[in-house]
């Protein structure tokens, strides 16, 4: 097929946004981009991915096991997790272990890496997929609004503590699963954490995956030359159960037009598991499979200053400054 109609089809897809992020859109492009289904041999390859047991993860988390990959889930739910597990057992001979974590809990993070450091020497991939859009306002641990937590700070945290193992790997891969809600929102560290008397939860999950999408640009800036490459991307409309249970009224609206949860993981999957194009680049944001803006909107294009991304940065590294190992520790 011509390569420039192809091209013109795809950006008419992404600029119109409905067709583009439901399963419309991955119906087209899968078939006019001809992507094969996964042919991917995994094994050797450990995979650390958040938010598995059900839904997109849970998806990903197939492909990777029927690749034979080593999988560490980790959860914080520890009998669900364990139900995955030996459903994927079930399938595939690879590797799968737990790791029981909330995402929010730093103390927790900071355990989970230490667990995961001593269980593997190197580390492959590292994918921060969970994330609920929590519709009631409430706390992590040390007062953190919880979604900016979960989301934001949690994951910043366990790429900070493994980076030592990804190096370990390279070529590595950190990858963020965002979200299209994201174009809504402006980046403004001033607003990232809403207060209980103005709580949304669709906006402050909105927030946090810009913020994610951000802090993945900012991950790739200072890992280049060290064989990390670091990729955000959302993965369109899917029915998945957060789906179900946080926006109900937009499902039963949208129902038809979603994605299933297995075409909702592809591009996630392709990124983790293709040594092509996820490899030869860093920094970007995908989905299906293209690199894709991050802004569609003047007004977040605006906000998306160098001084407010390092703003976010340093607002980040000052609340997870106590569960880093002290200055020197290493060489003691």
């Amino acid at each position: 097929m011509n390569a420039r109609f192809t091209t013109l089809v795809d950006r008419a897809l992404d600029t119109t946004i409905v067709p583009g992020f439901s399963r419309i859109g991955y119906a087209a492009r899968s078939r006019l981009f001809g992507w094969p289904r996964d042919q991917y041999d995994l094994r050797g390859r450990v995979i650390v991915i958040t938010g598995a047991t059900s839904g997109i993860g849970l998806a990903a988390a197939r492909r990777f096991a029927a690749a034979g990959a080593t999988i560490e889930l980790l959860a914080r739910d520890a009998d669900k997790a364990t139900r995955v597990v030996d459903e994927l057992f079930a399938h595939s001979p690879s590797g799968v272990g737990i790791v029981v974590a909330d995402m929010g809990d730093l103390d927790a993070v900071q355990a989970a890496a230490d667990l995961l450091a001593a269980r593997h020497d190197a580390i492959d991939v590292l994918i921060h997929n969970a994330g609920a859009l929590d519709n009631n306002y409430a706390t992590a641990p040390d007062g953190t609004e919880q979604t900016v937590a979960s989301q934001v700070l949690g994951p910043f945290l366990l790429t900070t503590l493994l980076q030592e193992h990804l190096r370990a790997a390279a070529p590595s891969r950190v990858l963020w699963v965002a979200s299209g809600g994201m174009y809504s929102e402006p980046l403004a560290v001033e607003h990232l954490e809403m207060r209980p008397h103005e709580y949304n939860g669709t906006k402050a999950y909105a927030r946090a995956k810009r913020a994610q999408v951000t802090i993945a640009g900012e991950f790739a800036h200072r890992f280049a030359g060290d064989g990390i490459v670091v990729h955000a991307m959302h993965p369109g409309w899917a029915d998945t159960p957060g789906v179900a249970r946080s926006l109900p009224t937009f499902r039963k609206v949208a129902g038809p037009l979603l994605r299933s949860a297995d075409e909702a993981a592809d591009t996630l999957v392709w990124l983790a598991a293709d040594d092509g194009d996820p490899l030869a680049v860093t920094g970007g944001f995908w989905h299906d499979r293209r690199k894709r803006p991050i802004h569609k909107l003047p007004s977040t294009r605006a906000s998306d200053t160098t001084e407010e991304r390092m703003r976010l940065w340093e607002w980040c590294e000052a609340r997870i400054k106590a569960h880093l190992p002290a200055v020197g520790a290493a060489d003691e």
